[in-house]
C-alpha cells in the first residue's frame, strides 16, 4: 500500500513538473487551414514587446501631402511598415519569429476600395513562409482613413520572448 501511494506521489509530482515545463513555453494554437493563428498562450515570466502603429518610411518625399505616390500602393506600404516593424524589434534584441500578434488598419486607396489582397501578399512574406514559418494571431480592420490621406496602411506588433 505503502508502495502504491509512493508511486502515485512521485506520478503526480512529475506530471506536475510536465505540465509546469509547457506553461512557461509560448504556445500558438494554429489554424492549418489559414495563414493565422487562432490564438497564442504566453506563459508569466516572458518578456513582451509592443510596437507602435508603424507606417512605411516616405518613397517619394517630393510628393506633394495627400499624393498617393508620397508611400506607395497598399502592397509598397504594407511591405514598408513591416520593414520598420522588423527593424525597430531587431533593435531591441527580438526577431519577426518572436513576433506572435499584429493588428492592422487598412484605409482606401485612390479608388476607393481597400487592397485587402495586397496586405496578404505583405504578411506572406514576412510570416508563415520558409524563412519565418511563424503565423501571428492577428486582425486586420478597414478604416475609413488614417493620420494622412495618403497613408493607408498601419501595423501594431506586438513580441514575446
Amino acid at each position: 500500500m505503502k508502495n502504491s501511494i509512493v508511486l502515485i506521489l512521485v506520478a503526480l509530482i512529475s506530471f506536475s513538473c510536465q505540465k509546469d515545463k509547457e506553461s512557461k513555453e509560448i504556445r500558438r494554437i494554429d489554424r492549418t487551414d489559414s495563414s493565422i493563428l487562432k490564438g497564442v498562450f504566453i506563459p508569466e515570466g516572458k518578456d513582451i514587446f509592443y510596437t507602435s502603429g508603424l507606417v512605411s518610411e516616405v518613397l517619394n518625399p517630393d510628393a506633394p501631402s495627400g499624393d498617393m505616390s508620397k508611400y506607395g500602393n497598399t502592397y509598397q506600404q504594407s511591405i514598408g511598415a513591416l520593414k520598420r516593424i522588423k527593424e525597430i524589434i531587431e533593435a531591441e534584441g527580438y526577431k519577426m519569429e518572436d513576433v506572435f500578434f499584429l493588428r492592422v488598419y487598412l484605409a482606401p486607396n485612390e479608388t476607393g476600395e481597400i487592397d485587402w489582397d495586397a496586405w496578404f501578399k505583405a504578411y506572406g512574406e514576412y510570416f508563415n513562409n520558409e524563412e519565418n514559418p511563424n503565423k501571428v494571431a492577428r486582425s486586420t480592420i478597414g478604416v475609413y482613413k488614417l493620420a494622412r490621406p495618403e497613408l493607408l496602411v498601419e501595423v501594431e506588433a506586438v513580441a514575446a520572448k
